[in-house]
């Protein structure tokens, strides 16, 4: 298996990894609108390593990496590269689980966690508590990469209290590792508060020097590719991950900004859904789906209202059967009512 990270020359805009979010129905969904000279890497929901390795719990964890057959046909022809992201704390089971990764031949490479913010999984001292314990972070690396022929990356923040760039940053490099994503915000700010972009830049300039073949990726308030490939200019990095902002506008992996009308936000609803219950059935439950209504069912008149009757939903045919009957038969209304 080749270094991806190492050989493209375009660009990097990549789908974050997120916690029931970021299954294989919803990457073959943003891909299905993207364009594929722009969105060139989707990252699986993050793993937990233990969990892999516990019989118990295996198969529910181990549903994070499935990959249908219709994303493997469209990965393959779009030439978009999947990558499988792990969290976790210790080294010999992030070795064992890169040998199970690389064995499965469905993944281009192998991210590490070092940023979740979470408090819970922070309690652990995993994801990003590991910026505080660099000693072990680096055997975490090195133990993943002896374990795979698979490029491996890390994303992680610029600190945990307090912004630590300039010592955090040059022990990661010191590995070595493929590609390293920066969420330009410290553990405890969470998700509140501008990402700090500048810190992004300086990371860069510390891989131009300590480790040049290191693709930096930027992370924080990406809402469109007009943004990332300014921000990519501007602080001298290798590509953007869009996290949140695919919430906002699922289409933004594109070059041309196009206004999306009701037709085709609730075209993709009904894809989305169709093709949910025939990945998961009955397998995942069906009330995760209803995180994403609000990406479809907004921005026009009385999307409010409808978009309540959805969220009271039960199954899939309770929510195909309100699309029809209050969206399809009156589309026109929707389309040509001030918002």
């Amino acid at each position: 298996m080749t270094n991806f990270w190492k050989e493209s020359k375009d660009p990097f805009f990549i789908l974050a990894p997120m916690e029931d979010v970021t299954d294989t129905v919803f990457r073959e969904l943003v891909m299905s609108v993207s364009d594929a000279s722009v969105l060139n890497v989707v990252f699986t929901e993050f793993t937990n390593i233990d969990g892999l390795l516990d019989e118990r719990g295996f198969e529910r964890v181990a549903e994070r990496l499935v990959v249908s057959a219709s994303e493997k046909e469209l990965l393959k022809s779009r030439n978009t590269k999947l990558v499988a992201q792990i969290w976790g704390n210790d080294p010999k089971k992030f070795n064992q689980v890169a040998k199970y990764l690389s064995g499965l031949n469905r993944f281009h490479g192998i991210d590490i966690n070092m940023g979740c913010p979470v408090k819970k999984v922070v309690k652990k001292q995993t994801c990003s508590a590991l910026i505080k314990y660099p000693e072990l972070a680096k055997e975490i690396i090195y133990a993943t990469q002896e374990g795979t022929h698979l490029p491996v990356s890390v994303k992680t923040r610029i600190g945990f209290n307090k912004i630590a760039t300039q010592s955090w940053i040059p022990q990661l490099l010191e590995t070595k590792p493929a590609a390293l994503t920066l969420h330009g915000r410290i553990q405890s700010q969470q998700s509140t508060g501008m990402a700090n972009w500048d810190e992004i830049g300086k990371a860069a300039l510390l891989r131009n020097e300590l480790s040049p073949e290191t693709r930096i990726i930027g992370n924080g308030d990406v809402e469109s590719y007009q943004q990332g490939f300014a921000n990519i200019n501007t602080h001298k990095i290798d590509g953007v991950m869009v996290g949140r902002g695919i919430f906002k506008n699922p289409w933004m992996f594109t070059k041309e900004e196009n206004e999306i009308d009701v037709n085709e936000r609730l075209r993709l609803l009904k894809h989305h859904i169709i093709l949910y219950e025939k990945t998961w059935g009955t397998c995942k439950n069906y009330n995760i789906l209803k995180r994403f209504y609000k990406i479809y069912v907004n921005d026009f008149r009385g999307a409010a209202a409808q978009r309540a009757e959805l969220m009271n939903t039960k199954d899939f045919e309770e929510a195909m059967k309100v699309i029809e009957t209050n969206y399809i038969r009156d589309m026109s209304h929707l389309i040509t009512e001030p918002k």
